[in-house]
């Protein structure tokens, strides 16, 4: 039995008879007696090999009691997302000062020296660890690894749990500490669940550290082994996979930068997965796009999911169900949410999530006295007034308090706070922001915040997007793995051509060719609809890499001192009333 709090009683000599581990002692080690270092990362990302660690926290135990903790801020040396950031807490300001992984990666393989690592999810930790260690040219040591997920769905029922999530089964098991996506606190949790499971694994039998080994070793089923074949003969390099069924039909496209070793997976026990496991059912081969490098192989994959909306792909299917921010054309503008691309050249915010779309009109409209009704109004005959109006919140213009003229000039208030300077939105809604914190207003200070957190994120990557269309033609290139540059030749927000030049070649010749190739797109001034916007800012993320560079811009590539980005992340989710310009507000950009 493996106590909590005390050493207890080992189990029995003959715990693990009959079963011979590699590297482990043939009865192996009583659990009581092995040392775990329980882990957990905070990241800029999914994706090991193209994301950055951002925290790393550890708790090492054994016996049940705690004898060590590790944590760290890490630099990772690429701007964190807004979107992560609101996730985390953690910031660019946060990171700008913190080591990087080349000097935190040893101190914690020391901490976790001769432990058996454990992790909620243990594929994703242990993947960005192994990357850290490949791109530091350290050794990757293969500690025992044992995946909590994995035991809770050994060890857990449907009726007592929803879903194997850190934080049910934290509250499963009484933790202390609730997860926040904070990494120490996340490990301080995830020991708690071990804890949890390794007693109830105890009642199956599994009393040492190699009999968790193999009661943790999930089996391929039937159907994976049977279908292992699709994966033979796939190209080693970057490029996106598409499983099709009998009729040629596309179940599910995927990307790598190892086709073949991502392919095979699918047909590993590894892969847990109900969803694809049905997948798999339906398949009967995989097609294959070789790419030049990973950028291109990312925005094929993206361009063929909009294109063929396999039905087991999730994410990025359905771009034209995304929304946009847009004034109504009527005598008497209103800010209007709509899945239809507004003209290009028209005022607008996009694309966004419906929800957060209406939480930026809702900031708009807090600060401009806009009005909000559907009604459809007429310059000559005047409407019924509504709370709005009566409690001064709305101009009126159902009642011709203001002329045409005068309302058209409130219209364009709110036009130049999608387009231009967000200031004055952010100012009145801030001092409505003190307001109710003063009289104790705290949720509904919440709701406010939020919303100007919605509208400044929204006007930050709408004005960075539409800037990036204009610029026309760049030409960007990233050190390749292995030597070499992975070039990208990219016109009007969109890739037009990719290619990776042999290591220690001029890369110049290629360039050249690459641009005399590479696709005619059309100059735009901005995103034409949601797929364009989605492979503008899946390029841009390439492009703030710290190993890209660029090599051309035909046209401008520049933000305004007064736009929008200079705001970006000003309300990370924290509690804060009052929003202000970031540190380091980013001016002219890249140009």
């Amino acid at each position: 039995m493996y106590r909590r709090g005390g050493s207890g009683d080992g189990p029995g000599e003959d715990g693990g008879a009959g079963f011979t581990q590699p590297a482990l002692d043939s009865f192996g080690t009583p659990l009581r007696e092995v040392t775990f270092c329980v882990v957990d990362l905070e990241t800029t990302g999914l994706a090991a090999d193209a994301c950055g660690i951002t925290e790393i926290g550890a708790v090492k135990v054994k016996g049940g009691e705690v004898v060590g903790e590790f944590s760290t801020l890490v630099n990772p040396g690429e701007p964190i997302d807004p979107r992560v950031t609101r996730l985390t807490g953690i910031t660019d300001e946060m990171v700008a000062d913190a080591p990087g992984i080349e000097a935190v990666l040893p101190m914690f393989l020391e901490f976790a020296q001769g432990a058996t690592l454990v992790a909620h999810n243990a594929g994703f930790d242990v993947g960005f660890l192994r990357h850290a260690c490949e791109l530091t040219d350290t050794r990757w040591p293969r500690p025992p690894v044992v995946d909590t997920v994995v035991l809770a769905r050994r060890l857990t029922e449907k009726s007592e749990v929803p879903n194997r999530r850190l934080g049910t089964l934290a509250r499963l098991f009484g933790s202390p500490v609730t997860p926040n996506h904070r990494a120490l606190d996340d490990a301080r949790a995830t020991v708690t669940v071990l804890h949890g499971l390794i007693e109830r694994a105890s009642g199956h039998g599994v009393v040492t550290d190699a009999e968790l080994a193999e009661f943790c070793r999930a089996i391929p089923s039937e159907l994976q082994r049977r279908k292992r074949h699709l994966a033979d003969g796939l190209p080693q390099g970057p490029g996106v996979y598409i499983f099709r069924d009998a009729d040629d039909r596309a179940l599910y496209i995927g990307v790598s930068v190892n086709v073949a070793s991502r392919v095979r997976s699918y047909f590993s026990a590894a892969e847990q997965r109900r969803r694809l496991r049905d997948m798999l059912a339906s398949a009967e081969r995989v097609e294959v796009v070789e790419c030049a490098h990973r950028l291109e192989a990312g925005v094929a994959e993206l361009r063929l999911i909009a294109g063929g909306k396999p039905p087991y792909n999730r994410a990025a299917k359905f771009p034209e169900h995304r929304s946009w921010v847009r004034l109504t054309d009527e005598p008497y503008p209103r800010l209007q949410v709509s899945r239809k691309p507004p003209e290009p050249g028209t005022p607008r915010l996009g694309p966004a999530s419906g929800t957060q779309a209406q939480a930026a009109i809702s900031a708009i409209e807090a600060a401009l006295p806009i009005r909000s009704c559907r009604t459809r109004l007429s310059p000559k005959k005047t409407s019924p007034t509504c709370v709005l109006g009566e409690i001064g919140k709305c101009a009126e213009p159902c009642r011709h308090t203001v002329t045409v003229e005068e309302y058209a000039a409130l219209v364009e208030r709110a036009a130049r706070a999608m387009d231009g300077d967000p200031a004055p939105i952010a100012e009145a809604v801030g001092e409505r922001l003190a307001e109710l914190a003063g009289s104790e207003r705290f949720e509904a200070a919440a709701e406010r915040r939020d919303e100007l957190g919605a509208y400044l994120a929204l006007a930050a990557s709408s004005q960075r997007v539409r800037n990036f269309v204009a610029a026309g033609e760049l030409v960007a290139a990233g050190r390749a793995k292995g030597g070499g540059w992975e070039v990208a030749v990219i016109r009007s927000g969109l890739l037009a051509g990719a290619v990776k030049t042999p290591p220690r070649a001029d890369p110049m010749p290629y360039i050249a060719k690459l641009r005399d190739t590479a696709r005619v797109i059309a100059p735009a001034d901005d995103v034409l609809d949601a797929a364009h916007a989605a492979e503008s800012r899946l390029l841009l993320d390439w492009l703030a890499k710290p190993e890209v560079r660029l090599v051309l811009v035909e046209g401008t590539w520049a933000s305004p001192l007064q736009g929008a980005e200079r705001w970006d992340g000003a309300v990370p989710g924290d509690r804060t009333h009052r929003s202000s310009p970031r540190n380091g507000a980013r001016g002219a950009k890249r140009t």
